[in-house]
């Protein structure tokens, strides 16, 4: 079964009374546990694609089947609830809270979701283990390399076990070799089933997913 699929995606904005057309009829599908890289030059449309597969902004015309469920025409309420299940996001400016601790930082979500604070952090100590900052779990991004803080993001995007992550730009900020580091923990929690989609201009992060899906002037390129 996919995990994504889209139809016709067509992403059209007002500019002053002067549309501009982001996407022009985008169709693909992604399966359950396969790891997507989308490429393409700046300006191209690859973020706005993945803002509507994250349940962020909204196609103009086409339909989103999520779990073979169409998202397109939800609520704002009910595409909030559909992405804080199932939609963990990671960010290339990490969007981390900077002077409280990794620990708070990855309970936050857990929080929105309801869970009791005590639970939230176990879970939360558990994640920061499982991607190598067990010494850090009380440091705050402040005090954090700029991998130790994608490692945050990553756990923080892990909290309410998504299946899908949305990765924008991961390594945008990184070192080569922080950069390596953390596309291995992202292909190890892929091995593991999840979901994984990165936008890149790098072609060497790329290369490491099983597909790469090229946009082109709000289009699908020719590979």
């Amino acid at each position: 079964m996919n995990a994504i699929e889209c139809r016709e995606l067509v992403k059209v904005y007002d500019e002053g009374g002067a549309e501009y057309k982001a996407l022009r009829g985008v169709s693909f599908a992604v399966e359950k546990g396969e790891f997507v890289s989308i490429m393409g030059p700046s300006g191209c449309g690859k973020s706005t694609l993945l803002n509507i597969l994250g349940l962020l902004d909204r196609a103009t015309a086409g339909h989103y089947l999520l779990d073979g469920n169409d998202v397109s025409r939800l609520s704002d309420n009910e595409r909030s609830l559909v992405r804080r299940k199932k939609i963990g996001f990671i960010f290339q400016s990490y969007n981390l809270l900077p002077r409280i601790s990794s620990l708070d930082n990855v309970c936050l979500p857990m929080g929105y979701n309801g869970m009791p604070r005590a639970q939230a952090k176990e879970k939360a100590r558990e994640l920061l283990v499982s991607v190598g900052l067990s010494h850090k779990i009380h440091k705050p991004p402040l005090q954090l390399s700029g991998g130790e803080r994608q490692r945050v993001a990553i756990a923080r995007a892990l909290a309410n076990g998504p299946a899908i992550i949305l990765a924008d730009e991961p390594t945008g900020n990184l070192d080569s070799a922080s950069s390596a580091e953390i596309m291995e923990l992202l292909k190890k929690f892929n091995a593991e089933g999840m979901t994984l989609i990165i936008v890149t201009h790098d072609p060497g992060v790329a290369a490491k997913a099983n597909r790469i899906i090229r946009v082109k002037d709000g289009a699908l390129a020719d590979s």
